[in-house]
């Protein structure tokens, strides 16, 4: 019988990156892009009142999506490490008790919404006027997340079996869907926001049904099994994904503390506008998470066969493309502001239309350095160093921007947004740092000619 040879520890390292980063990057986009068209359609065909109202409960979907994420990462992270070693048997058991706790919370936080909306509304500082939008997109989203958060664990676990292009199909379909129910919701029949939230169930249910397919491949390594890690193995492998809990989270809280400075200087029409500069850093971030899906996959591995050599020809592949994508996107949120806005809004020189545009102005420079830091904490992550990945992730996702933003907001609270890019450049100042003396200790070379 012929040996079953694993591409991510053996194939030439340049083809291997792209074979897994291609398919993710493709399946991320669609992911962003369905969430940009989603935004399209609110703004263009139930206003920016109802954009508002999805974008002010943006926090506690992103706290949700974290702990998605910290699974996700965490376990498949774990998963890869066993297979590179040739453990099979714990790498079903985290398989399977990944998929079981994401169930278990999700299904937990749905009846908690259904029980205490309005809760989550105050806590939010949602205006009153905006509570009903609110209540009928969430009534069916948090039914959504249950699949949705699901299949997203899966999806991880999919691609470190060494199948990432079903998961990729998996998320164009969804996408895809999701933006023809859209424009049949919204933009034919003029439904209200309730089916711009139906549309993204529907969606989500039929991606998760092509993900299930994975089961029906015999050349799979991932089966599900009864037996569980034991609670502290499982507990290391969420606390290896903190990195991107506090990532995601971070982003949620960020966003809370912008929300609460613009609807106390601006009003809901603030919220609108910057609903529009924040979906352009959304599909930054996924462009990003979608280069970064193939270091985890592939270092973790790699870190298991102790491989080192082929550890630093990746990241110097994952570098070089990074900073690629880096240029382009902070080129395009400083040069098109206003083409970007009338995406969304019809008057481009409404309140709303007028902030976005100078929201753009402020964050653009987030981008040349926010794609090098989500690097280099997964690194960390991949290589089992969760303190160094953690570290990043809150200074970047927490401490630094929060502080900033509340700093700013007394100094200068007009131009309070600078803080986020800010953040950024401070944060890889110490990410950089944190690299090269793991490097040292690693014996790690910086010469990639070698």
């Amino acid at each position: 019988m012929a040996k079953q040879t694993n591409r991510a520890l053996e194939g030439a390292v340049l083809p291997t990156f792209f074979y897994y980063a291609i398919p993710s990057l493709l399946g991320l986009l669609a992911i962003s892009t369905a969430g940009i068209v989603d935004g399209i359609f609110i703004g263009r065909f139930l206003g920016s009142s109802a954009l508002a109202a999805v974008n002010l409960l943006i926090p506690y979907f992103t706290f949700m999506f974290a702990l998605a994420l910290m699974i996700a990462i965490g376990g498949s992270v774990l998963a890869g490490k066993y297979l590179g070693e040739n453990k099979h048997v714990f790498a079903h058991r985290i398989f399977s008790q990944s998929l079981l706790t994401i169930i278990s919370i999700t299904t937990l936080a749905a009846l908690l919404i259904h029980w205490f909306p309005t809760v989550l509304f105050h806590f939010l500082g949602a205006p009153l006027a905006l509570h009903q939008d609110m209540s009928h997109y969430l009534n069916i989203m948090s039914l959504c997340l249950i699949i949705q958060l699901t299949g997203m664990v899966l999806y991880y676990f999919i691609r470190v079996d060494g199948q990432p292009v079903l998961g990729t199909i998996a998320l164009m379909v969804g996408a895809g869907t999701n933006i023809a129910l859209d424009a049949l919701f919204l933009g034919y029949f003029k439904l209200d926001i309730s089916w711009a939230a139906w549309a993204t169930t529907l969606a989500q249910t039929l991606q998760c049904v092509i993900m299930l397919l994975f089961f029906t491949r015999p050349e799979r390594r991932l089966q599900l099994t009864t037996k569980l890690l034991s609670a502290p193995r499982f507990l290391r492998a969420l606390y290896n994904g903190s990195s991107e809990f506090i990532n995601e989270l971070s982003v949620g809280i960020v966003i809370f503390t912008v929300h609460w400075l613009l609807l106390r200087n601006v009003g809901a029409q603030g919220v609108a506008g910057f609903a529009i500069a924040n979906y352009l850093l959304f599909i930054g971030m996924m462009t990003f998470y979608g280069i970064i899906d193939a270091v985890h996959v592939l270092i973790s591995q790699n870190h298991g066969a102790k491989n080192k050599h082929r550890i630093r020809q990746i990241m110097a592949v994952a570098t070089t493309t990074i900073m690629m994508i880096s240029a382009l996107l902070a080129m395009a949120a400083w040069s098109a502001p206003q083409f970007i806005t009338a995406l969304f809004l019809d008057d481009i020189t409404s309140t709303a239309s007028l902030q976005a545009q100078a929201y753009m102005q402020v964050i653009w420079p987030c981008f040349l350095f926010s794609g090098m830091n989500v690097l280099l904490s997964s690194y960390f992550t991949a290589t089992q160093q969760p303190r160094q990945s953690a570290t990043i992730a809150l200074l970047r996702g927490l401490i630094l921007p929060v502080g900033l933003l509340l700093g700013f907001s007394f100094a200068a609270p007009w131009h309070f947004l600078i803080a986020l890019p800010v953040a950024e450049g401070l944060t890889l100042l110490f990410a950089l740092n944190c690299y090269r003396i793991h490097s040292r200790t690693q014996h790690y070379t910086t010469n990639y000619a070698n």
